[in-house]
């Protein structure tokens, strides 16, 4: 009797991967207080008076307020519901109508930062502090005039987190997908970063010639991808952005990024429209795979080919998010690399469908 492969998908854990994990850009945070309901919870997050962004359990735990809907006063926030005040470290420090605070007055403070214009919460399911070795590195680019500013596309998506993360080892979908042909393709995990590097041809990204990125996840959740391609004959530097916060097991809030190099000698109407073509273009590409999250099925048990990427040890290495600290396995201290040298062509239907599109 034949047999048929059959999908497996085991249910899935509430527990959210250990990191950082980007929460948009910062002019999106001020000292009005902005609930984020994040790691199957909620969170608010305001400026103090020292204009630090301070991030605190989202409900009051007198009578369960919504904190979002409170006061900042200071580097502290008062609830609006029986004016209990919370500071910066969760602490309880004012309560106008009582003679003595609850020593059990205390909320979780969330570890926050600031860094390549972006903000960032660190999540961990022991409320371990953070590493700093494993802190989201500076980025030059953010701090230099020749770069244009972040766009930020923030992108609901229903389904597990790790249909996202599986991109980094998806070499067989750049062709079918994205009409990118892969010409060179690898992958280098060591500790808490996971690298892709490709060189391929895309014709949207960089014409005729060799479209070349390096992307590095740092921890579960935040990517930087540096891309060197073409728009019309002009050779074109571009960062992206891809970071994903969980609002349950079964969703998450993507943030798809770009930011350009400018062009020297353009006037700044064209280096507008330069950088606003080329996020389009990046964004179209991007959001292909966004189409394919949205109807397709988790499957634990993937049946692979020798052509695909290691996506069996991408997932391993996505793993150690989800467990304690101490039991993170060693393997990963250790630098380890796989590359595949298949070339993955474009399909001659999904071929068709392009030149349709470009001559409508």
């Amino acid at each position: 009797m034949k047999q048929y492969a059959k999908i497996e998908a085991r249910q899935i854990e509430e527990r959210y991967a250990r990191g950082w994990h980007c929460l948009g850009k910062v002019e999106e945070f001020n000292q009005q207080p902005r609930r984020l309901n994040y790691f199957g919870t909620s969170l608010v997050a305001y400026r103090g008076e020292d204009n630090q962004i301070i991030i605190l359990d989202g409900f009051c735990p007198h009578m369960g307020a919504d904190l979002s809907e409170g006061y900042v006063e200071g580097n502290s926030l008062r609830c609006a519901m029986h004016a209990w005040r919370w500071g910066e470290d969760g602490v309880c420090d004012d309560i106008p109508y009582a003679k003595k605070i609850p020593p059990k007055a205390c909320i979780k403070p969330w570890p926050a930062l600031e860094r390549n214009g972006l903000v960032f919460v660190y999540h961990d399911p022991e409320n371990n502090p953070p590493l700093e070795h494993e802190m989201p590195p500076v980025m030059a680019e953010c701090d230099s005039s020749e770069w244009s500013a972040w766009q930020v596309k923030l992108i609901q998506i229903e389904t597990n987190s790790r249909e996202l993360i599986d991109n980094m080892s998806d070499k067989a979908h750049f062709g079918p997908v994205h009409s990118s042909e892969a010409l060179s393709f690898k992958n280098t995990f060591d500790k808490h970063t996971c690298v892709q590097t490709m060189q391929g041809k895309s014709p949207r990204l960089a014409g005729e010639n060799v479209l070349t990125t390096t992307a590095t996840y740092y921890g579960p959740a935040y990517m930087i991808t540096e891309m060197s391609g073409e728009m019309n004959g002009i050779a074109v530097e571009s960062r992206l952005l891809v970071s994903h916060v969980p609002t349950s097991t079964e969703s998450f809030d993507l943030r798809f990024g770009v930011m350009v190099k400018l062009i020297p000698g353009l006037d700044e109407t064209a280096t507008q429209e330069m950088v606003d073509s080329y996020v389009v273009l990046s964004q179209e590409a991007f959001l292909e795979d966004v189409h394919f999250w949205h109807s397709k099925a988790r499957v634990d048990n993937p049946i692979l080919c020798d052509g695909d990427g290691p996506i069996t040890r991408l997932r391993r290495w996505y793993d150690q998010f989800f467990v304690n600290r101490a039991d993170v396995p060693g393997i990963w201290d250790e630098e380890k690399s796989y590359s595949v040298d298949s070339i993955n062509p474009i399909p001659a239907q999904k071929a068709l469908l392009d030149e349709a599109a470009s001559n409508k």
